[in-house]
């Protein structure tokens, strides 16, 4: 039998390492500034043009390679990190498999430059898909110059499905963040086709964390600082208050490296318990210094997962060390005295000056044993007190409520005037004039403010009023942007937006579709985007909170495709805009919502794909009786 397994040539084996590490443009950026930091630089410059695709270029500062170090650096396995398996258990660097380089040169075409300090001459490289084109003495600058061009120019598969522009460089930008939060004593500047995105000086934990997320963020934080025999943890977290609807601020770090750890991101949402606004995630920039033989972090390739050797006793003192820090700012719930009036502080007076005997208020008239007690006061002259707007607030709490007639079984309690409720506002401006005129229709039953209930030829139609609300506004937004019918709401008051470098540019990528709905956003100086226009039969939503929800739902799951984008647009603003549960419907604006339901091209389901309408049968009723 002729022998089959054969060793593979070190050009294919190269290109499947890169698929474990090298994944993205973005991960080729990771590992360069990764390298960086491990030579000891202070500065480091990214050139990225194309999203990565046509260069990405890595400038450092630190103490370069030998003319034999450099080419070693591109041989699989080769590294300087560690000598025996040992040392795997002790690792306080970045990179350490020695495969990086490597696989970066098997699917790109690279060149490098560098020159040791205090050396007259440096070494130029150049690499094309594992193969060495050239290498010479060059005189460049000192410490480390990588280009890398065309990547997967020879893996076109790979190339094909790397995703748009936008989202590339949304990665890149990611992971820079994440670099530049791990080591804020070093310099980054990050150029995108000759334009600045970063350019972050040295600088503490602090302002670092400004400098990535905008100015507003400094009031937000909150330190923390805990030293234990198990996990010393510094860093910041965010006020409850101020938790957004989205992800992106989350950060854990050990000993300079960031990980993602859903189970101490549990233990982060656990010390925030009844805290937070409903479906909020708070902010957090964790920093843990631990042993590193407690620690596995070549669990995987990318090495961001981390297996720590006692995961319960680090949980349960991440728990107790933020709520120790937010107890010590005062954050857990307080009491609220109200006072019946308000107190005023006087003035010093003059020396020398008379002061008024304080004037008291009383009622002569009153007897305190009388049945009706209270019934004869005199308020008029208790003119420093507000008793007298309290009496005429409490003539008036209830007025606007009135109890409806029975209606199919049930009796509803709504507001006479419904303008100033925004899901029945919200509702309202769905539907013209004409629509609203349809009679009244007795054959539906809302139940629990949740469902609508009608009876069919085979049963129980059981139509939720949310999702059902969703779907018929996502379709009118879909008709709007695909015929530019939109009419925009002039904003007396633009809101203000401040972006980071990721939300900005998602904004950019989203300016044709938004202007298409009725937004209108325009840039003021630096990060600084204001909100001057949104679409009219939004008009009862806040404008900032809209467009930071659009913004943050695209950062954490990114489309590509021009109608994708119109569709997910349309969806996040149906999602926002629909109304309610627990909002109590009168029956024509239920037997609108039945009707233009229907008049859908998919009533059956919601934009995200959920069940509008379902039908239990008239035989499923009887065995319930059986």
């Amino acid at each position: 039998m002729p022998d089959i397994i054969q060793l593979l040539p070190d050009s294919v084996a190269n290109q499947i390492a890169a698929g474990e590490v090298i994944q993205r443009p973005a991960s080729v950026v990771k590992e360069l500034v990764e390298n960086s930091i491990d030579a000891g630089a202070t500065s480091v410059t990214i050139n990225i043009k194309d999203s990565g695709r046509t260069l990405i270029q890595v400038i450092d500062n630190g103490k370069g390679m030998s003319p034999t170090d450099a080419r070693m650096s591109f041989e699989r396995h080769a590294t300087s990190k560690i000598r025996e398996a040992n040392d795997l258990f002790a690792i306080r660097t970045m990179g350490f498999r020695g495969e990086a380089l490597a696989s970066i040169a098997g699917v790109a075409d690279v060149e490098v430059r560098t020159r040791p300090h205090g050396e007259e001459l440096g070494t130029y490289i150049h690499i094309l898909g594992s193969a060495i084109q050239k290498q010479e003495a060059d005189q460049c600058a000192e410490g480390t110059n990588f280009s890398v061009k065309n990547i997967f120019f020879n893996i076109p598969a790979r190339r094909k499905f790397l995703k748009s522009n936008s989202s590339e460089l949304k990665y890149i930008i990611t992971e820079v963040q994440r670099l530049a939060l791990a080591n804020p004593e070093l310099a980054i500047s990050l150029y995108h086709n000759n334009s600045v995105i970063y350019n972050l000086p040295s600088e503490n934990i602090r302002k670092r964390i400004v400098s990535l997320f905008s100015r507003n963020i400094n009031l937000n934080l909150i330190p923390v600082d805990t030293k234990t025999s198990v996990i010393n943890i510094s860093g910041f977290i965010g006020q409850p208050k101020y938790a957004k609807k989205t992800l992106g601020e989350q950060f854990f770090f050990v000993n300079g490296r960031f990980m993602k750890h859903p189970f101490f991101n549990r233990a982060v949402q656990q010390a925030y318990d009844r805290l937070l606004p409903p479906e909020t995630f708070p902010s957090y920039f964790l920093y843990f210094e631990v042993d590193p033989a407690t620690i596995d972090i070549n669990i995987h390739p990318t090495k961001t997962e981390i297996k720590f050797e006692d995961e319960r006793t680090a949980w349960h003192i991440i728990q107790a060390s933020l709520r120790e820090a937010m107890g010590k700012f005062n954050l857990m719930p307080s009491i609220d005295f109200d006072q019946a009036g308000s107190i005023d502080i006087p003035i010093s007076p003059v020396r020398g000056s008379n002061i008024p005997e304080p004037e008291i208020m009383i009622n002569p008239n009153f007897n305190p044993f009388e049945e009706a007690r209270g019934a004869d006061r005199d308020y008029s002259k208790a003119t420093s007190y507000r008793d007298e707007q309290n009496l005429d607030n409490w003539q008036t709490l209830y007025k606007g409520f009135e109890r409806e007639g029975e209606q199919n079984g049930r009796i509803s309690v709504y507001p006479s005037d419904i303008s100033d409720n925004v899901e029945h506002e919200a509702i309202q401006q769905t539907f013209t004039d004409d629509d609203l005129a349809i009679k009244e229709c007795h054959n539906f039953l809302q139940f629990k403010n949740k469902y609508i209930l009608t009876p069919v030829k085979s049963g129980l139609m059981v139509i939720d009023q949310r999702r059902a609300h969703e779907r018929i506004l996502f379709e009118d937004f879909m008709r709007i942007i695909d015929n530019h019918l939109a009419i925009s709401q002039r904003q007396l008051f633009p809101a203000k937006l401040e972006l980071n470098a990721v939300d900005k540019e998602i904004l950019i990528v989203l300016d044709e579709e938004l202007k298409a709905l009725g937004f209108e956003i325009r840039q003021g100086e630096g990060d600084d985007f204001f909100v001057e226009g949104i679409p009219a039969r939004l008009s009862h939503l806040n404008a900032s909170d809209l467009v930071e929800k659009l913004i943050g739902d695209f950062k954490n799951r990114p489309v590509d495709v021009k109608e994708e984008i119109k569709e997910h647009l349309a969806m996040l603003l149906s999602q926002s805009a629909a109304i309610n549960y627990g909002v109590s419907l009168k029956p024509e604006e239920i037997s609108d919502l039945f009707n233009h339901l229907f008049a859908c091209r998919t009533p059956n389901y919601s934009p995200s794909g959920k069940t509008v309408v379902s039908i239990v049968s008239f035989q499923d009723f009887e065995k319930l009786l059986k």
